[in-house]
């Protein structure tokens, strides 16, 4: 009998182990994709798989709305949308629900700042403060006389990312600090202008500030007529109307609470509203070469230097980019073509568009929740499967998810054998409870602390306002905790017991 123990004990963590391999690939594994015939190019083919597809991806990430459109041959050729923009009101959303743009906004920005240098009313290269007259930027151990537009719309300019959350959000029509007082607040220099990239909101912020000053107008009036009217976003806007009430989405946390409207005391950084056509429009405004439409706002010149590559990107976004121009992280894909694109990620939304601007191909996709990196990584992938144009670099994060089960899986599966093993030799009597014994201190006090650390990193995090990592993996992320939590726990039980002699 002891001996049939003995073997049951001994065999539960390979049948553990097993069972933990098993769902980690049946996770991973699962698919949710619709058959469809990569060689054909009909529209109708891979919109067909689109509205199987894209519900199957919102269920599985768990986001309440989407609004997809297409843009082919340089013109917007199909739009949908899925889901709700209100889950508890079951409103449906829809083509013309005007999202929140989010980053994208610094996209359209960036046309509006070349139209002035179309114009002749900046240069690119001339310091900023020249048209800022009496706003200056704080005194600091950088030259903050170095800094231009070029590098302004670059992210190297040395600005600081900006405050984001809960704290930079006000509800529409209440009452929130002007442009200059967010800017003396947050306009600051981290870093030598011009030294590398940094992505910033306040960079941005501050080309807002300087279209106001050069043209005396408001920036979103100026964007309006010379930008998104022309363009045909005619539903776009970088100020709330009230007429935007009934047709706003809320966003939803990456927990699912949902997030009612708000807006930014800067715009140009990210407070464009507008619809999915809108954004489509945006992109097939965005074609050169034989696509290119001249919309009488800029010219093709103007647009491939907005796509020419200003600064290598660094950190994270090195993983899904190579570089950033004016407005627009820049990749080449396999077939040799460049691709320009932009995401957008607020409270409670996230939202992107690709396009490539010589085949005059893009893809806008906008989101109600903070979950959608996968679900947006997916439909790059497919997108691009469809088009023959290999993939593109976002898409990676589709990878990083399988790789990110696989990881949480070992770790579930490290907790068990440890767990199991620890069980066993506490009940055959090998271990006792004897936290004070001298014998092996040193190697249970490193368990404890090594327990300690990922229990106090862990709780360190969620008290974060924001985890990047639930945004890229969230259905994953959570699970992962749990099972770093369960290790941390198991290490410093385990340290409290002594091995008999």
């Amino acid at each position: 009998m002891e001996s049939m123990k003995s073997n049951n004990a001994k065999h539960r963590p390979e049948r553990a182990s097993s069972a933990i391999i098993s769902l980690v690939f049946m996770l991973i594994n699962t698919s949710f994709s619709p058959k469809i015939n990569w060689q054909s190019d009909l529209l109708e083919a891979f919109t067909a798989y689109l509205d199987e597809r894209v519900p199957a991806l919102m269920g599985r990430y768990n986001i309440p709305g989407a609004s997809i459109a297409l843009v082919r041959g340089g013109e917007l050729v199909w739009s949908n949308a899925y889901g709700y923009a209100n889950l508890e009101a079951k409103r449906p959303m829809t083509v013309y629900s005007v999202c929140r743009a989010e980053s994208i906004s610094k996209s359209v920005t960036a046309w509006g700042v070349m139209k002035l240098v179309e114009q002749g009313s900046i240069e690119l290269d001339v310091p900023v403060q020249q048209y800022l007259r009496d706003w200056h930027l704080p005194a600091s151990e950088f030259d903050e006389r170095a800094v231009t537009a070029r590098m302004l719309l670059s992210a190297s300019a040395g600005m600081p990312l900006g405050e984001i959350g809960r704290t930079a959000e006000y509800a529409p029509r209440s009452e929130m600090p002007s442009l200059r007082d967010y800017l003396a607040g947050e306009a600051r220099l981290i870093q030598q202008p011009g030294s590398g990239y940094g992505y910033s909101n306040v960079g941005y912020n501050l080309l807002e500030l300087l279209v106001e000053e050069v043209t005396g107008r408001d920036f979103a009036e100026y964007m309006e007529s010379e930008v998104l009217h022309p363009l045909g976003m005619t539903a776009a806007s970088f100020v709330w109307d009230e007429s935007f009430a009934p047709l706003v989405p809320n966003g939803h946390e990456w927990n699912g609470a949902p997030v009612s409207p708000y807006v930014y005391p800067a715009r140009a950084s990210g407070g464009l509203f507008a619809s999915v056509e809108d954004i489509a429009r945006f992109v097939s405004g965005g074609m050169t070469g034989r696509y290119y439409t001249d919309r009488g706002v800029l010219s093709q010149d103007s647009l491939r230097q907005m796509y020419a590559p200003q600064v290598e990107v660094s950190g994270v976004y090195r993983f899904v980019s190579e570089s950033y121009g004016f407005g627009h992280f820049i990749e080449t894909i396999p077939n040799g073509q460049k691709a320009v694109w932009h995401g957008g990620q607020g409270h409670g939304w996230m939202t992107h568009f690709h396009l490539i601007p010589e085949s005059g191909d893009g893809i806008v996709i906008l989101t109600n929740s903070q979950r959608s990196w996968p679900l947006i990584a997916e439909l790059l992938s497919d997108w691009m499967r469809w088009n023959g144009l290999g993939s593109v670099k976002f898409s990676r994060i589709v990878c990083a998810t399988t790789v990110s089960w696989i990881i949480t899986g070992l770790v579930a599966l490290l907790v068990l054998t440890l767990t199991v093993h620890l069980a066993g030799d506490v009940l055959s009597g090998t271990l006792r409870f004897a936290p004070f014994v001298a014998e092996s201190m040193r190697a249970r006090l490193f368990k404890a602390a090594m327990g300690i650390s990922v229990m106090a990193f862990l709780g360190w995090r969620t008290s974060q306002p924001y985890l990047f990592e639930t945004s890229i993996f969230p259905t994953s992320a959570g699970w992962a905790g749990l099972s770093f939590l369960a290790l941390s726990m198991v290490l410093i039980i385990s340290a409290l017991f002594s091995r008999m002699d």
